[in-house]
């Protein structure tokens, strides 16, 4: 299954409906974890065999004492690299998030400036996380100088936001991020979201149909002037900023499922910054709208 962040989009369905390109049903005779469309197993009659990733407690170990020694470091994907990853990748976003905001001023007289300064960003933004994207190999200093200038791009927009339209929004929007984070998380581990091929079939559908209509929007405002469509502005706006989230969350629970496969299928440890890389975007994308929803209703008023 391939998740919206191309990061995540390498591995497809296995034909037996297994996720990311793994098959989920244990071999006869196997262990738990099954060799058979794991992309990081190579096939063998033996499922420790030949397999850098597979746990065997008794390979290059041996018996003492009739039990098996301790496994060997293999060097795979832990969700504590996960976490440390993701956290690094988060935490220089927002440390540059502040210092932009901090250093950037939005008044009527510098605003034109600052504006300059996060669009630019931005752009460098999206050109380092497409290189990225489509890297075989996860590139530290790659994702964490994207985080930098998403940053930037991130503290500026929230400060115009916050002192031209809507007080407190960007807290608003930062909350609302982390309570959407946190509830879908709970809902995945508790088995209320069932990410399946029906699953992300839908989701991509609806992800295409929202990104179209966005692109539609934004080539009539381009070029007919004034808000295109209406569809980021009065009651669509509203609307389209509501499905915008619920699509974020669709994708969080995408790649949560994601990252869990790739641990049990023993992914190398390197796969945990393309699992901070890919969480990252997923979550900009959720402050993004919950930003722009705000700016909304506040402009309603």
């Amino acid at each position: 299954m391939r998740s919206r962040n191309p990061v995540f989009s390498r591995r497809g369905f296995s034909r037996d409906n297994g996720y990311a390109g793994f098959n989920t049903a244990p071999q006869a005779g196997g262990p738990a974890v099954a060799t058979q469309g794991n992309p990081y197993a190579q096939p063998t009659g033996n499922p420790y065999a030949q397999n850098p990733y597979a746990q065997n407690p008794y390979a290059q170990q041996g018996l003492q004492d009739g039990a098996p020694q301790a496994p060997a470091t293999t060097g795979r994907m832990t969700i504590d690299d996960v976490i440390m990853r993701t956290a690094s990748t988060l935490g220089l976003l927002v440390l540059a998030a502040a210092l932009s905001w901090a250093l950037l001023p939005v008044d009527e007289a510098n605003i034109g400036r600052s504006y300059g300064i996060a669009i630019g960003a931005a752009l460098i933004g999206m050109v380092l996380a497409l290189v990225q994207s489509f890297k075989s190999k996860a590139s530290p200093a790659l994702i964490l100088t994207y985080a930098a200038f998403e940053g930037v791009f991130l503290g500026v927009v929230s400060n115009v936001v916050d002192s031209h339209i809507a007080n407190g929004a960007a807290m608003q929007a930062v909350l609302g991020t982390m309570a959407v984070f946190a509830g879908v998380l709970v809902a995945y581990k508790a088995g209320w979201i069932r990410v399946n091929r029906r699953f992300y079939g839908f989701v991509m559908a609806a992800a295409l149909g929202f990104i179209l209509l966005m692109a539609v929007n934004l080539l009539f405002a381009v070029f007919g002037g004034g808000d295109g469509l209406g569809f980021r502005s009065g009651p669509l706006g509203i609307v389209f900023g509501v499905v915008g989230i619920i699509l974020g969350a669709c994708f969080l629970a995408l790649d949560f499922k994601q990252v869990e496969d790739g641990i049990t299928y023993g992914a190398p440890r390197e796969e945990a910054w393309f699992a901070a890389f890919g969480l990252t975007l997923t979550l900009v994308w959720i402050y993004l709208e919950f930003l722009r929803l705000i700016s909304i209703l506040n402009s309603s008023d």
